[in-house]
């Protein structure tokens, strides 16, 4: 053990420890994700025997930061499996759940260089990645022997839940640094901070400040930190791409931004067209009066933008933009900018079905899926039963499905002769069609097999007498 390790971090340590204070002190009611399980506590920190054991065991050197806050601040505590008090639920005790990567052979790959870094293409993430996204030809010891490769020299620091985590890196240029992670093969995410003590304290402060509690907090260590002023002072000053992009992400993050920034943000619009939605998503965020202007003029490049970000930030705002949602929805040409559109217009609480009935035919099927789910959700959609009938018939299964689950709670015999053409086109489950038109058919108190006991040529006349003119 080195003495830079016990000095160097000494000042940072002392914040750290009163700032935990100051956090629990913010976080009364663990509102902050992950804050109910560790309750800002931490248990005492470990000995310098256990830490050169650890080391000496994996033939590794931990980066200093992170012994200065195992050996100084606390390791381990009450949260998820005895994790300290730290981002998401948690820091992990030293030498406990190390094999989370790598759960074959850890000692043999957590020693080896780190191959993932901050500024990774998806491309370069593939290339690494795609033996064992994609690979079902390759054997578990090649599996394995892939996980190895993919997440070496990163020890496993806490969970983010489900799949997620957070990693130090061990060795190579950015020796120290956090790294988000997901188990199932999402690309790695690198916090920005430099080493594992700066992102350490930035959620302290995020949590003193109030930014990671309650509505609109974000996702903690996925974007960039810092003061707003600096975040757009760093934008405008910057020459890299990504950097720019990172600051703009950053500004979105944050739960609201002062007007200043507002307004300085406002005029950068015009000269930054590369940032335009980016910014204008920031402005709607904040300030939806402000923006508003902008998703006008954004209209004419942008259907898909405009109708997000006034259904993220805006929505109980969205009866302000049923005409202009009819005069462009001729423009709609995708599946996702139509899906917004949608959304949008259930929003509005109106009766919107003479605007979907147009998309009911439209060439692409995921379109039609959507069409139909959402006339599903009309209380009218009885009005629509013609069009349904069509859903019914169409070529796509997915549009039948779609169809057969709008229906639900519509009972109307018009509809049985084609439910009969599904139970004779569909004899054994596909696409969950067969399922569907069971809960379809039980409305009526037949099933897929009691249905095909009626005439070949059945007529709705016909239907209506067999069941004895009952609805």
């Amino acid at each position: 053990m080195n003495t830079y390790s016990i000095t160097a971090y000494s000042d940072q340590i002392q914040r750290i420890k009163k700032k935990l204070v100051e956090a629990k002190d913010a976080d009364k009611n663990y509102v902050v994700f992950g804050a109910d399980q560790h309750k800002y506590l931490l248990s005492n920190p470990a000995t310098v025997e256990k830490m050169s054991e650890i080391e000496h065991k994996y033939s590794i050197e931990l980066p200093d930061c992170y012994k200065s806050f195992v050996l100084h601040v606390g390791n381990g505590g009450i949260g998820w499996q005895n994790s300290s008090a730290g981002p998401f639920f948690g820091i992990y005790p030293l030498g406990e759940n190390m094999n989370e990567l790598i759960d074959v052979d850890t000692e043999k790959y957590l020693k080896n260089n780190c191959v993932i870094h901050p500024k990774m293409t998806d491309e370069f993430w593939e290339s690494l990645s795609h033996k064992i996204n994609g690979d079902e030809t390759r054997s578990d010891e090649e599996y394995d022997q892939e996980r190895g490769h993919l997440w070496a020299g990163i020890l496993p620091l806490g969970s983010q839940g489900c799949s997620y985590l957070h990693g130090i890196v061990l060795n190579g240029p950015y020796k120290g640094r956090v790294v988000n992670l997901d188990i199932d093969g999402q690309k790695p995410t690198f916090a920005f901070e430099g080493n594992f003590l700066d992102w350490y304290e930035r959620w302290l402060d995020e949590v003193i400040s109030g930014g990671l509690i309650g509505d609109g907090s974000g996702w903690f260590g996925y974007q960039m930190g810092g003061a707003e002023e600096e975040l757009l002072a760093m934008f405008t000053s910057s020459t890299d791409v990504l950097e720019k992009g990172d600051c703009l992400n950053g500004l979105l993050n944050k739960k609201k931004l002062k007007d200043q920034t507002l307004n300085d943000i406002e005029r950068l619009i015009e000269a930054n067209p590369a940032y335009k939605n980016k910014l204008i998503q920031i402005l709607c965020k904040s300030d939806y009066e402000l923006a508003k202007p902008h998703l006008t003029e954004l209209l004419k490049t942008d259907l898909l933008a405009v109708f997000q970000f006034i259904y993220w930030y805006a929505k109980d705002r969205a009866s302000e933009w049923l005409s202009v949602m009819e005069a462009h929805a001729f423009r709609i040409e995708d599946g996702e900018t139509f899906r917004f559109f949608t959304y949008l217009l259930k929003e509005t609480k109106t009766g919107y079905g003479n605007l979907i009935v147009p998309f009911a035919s439209h060439p692409i099927a995921d379109i039609r899926v959507q069409s139909f789910y959402t006339l599903g959700q009309l209380k009218n959609k009885k009005d629509y039963i013609e069009i349904f009938i069509e859903g019914l018939k169409d070529q796509s299964n997915q549009v039948i499905h779609s169809s057969l689950q709008a229906l639900a709670g519509l009972k109307d015999k018009r509809l049985l002769p084609f439910y009969k053409d599904l139970a004779e086109k569909f004899p054994i489950e596909k696409d969950y069609i067969l399922a569907n038109l069971n809960h379809r058919l039980a409305e009526y108190g037949l099933t897929n097999k009691t249905i095909l006991d009626q005439p070949a040529n059945t007529t709705i006349r016909q239907i209506k007498h067999f069941f004895g003119g009952r609805d």
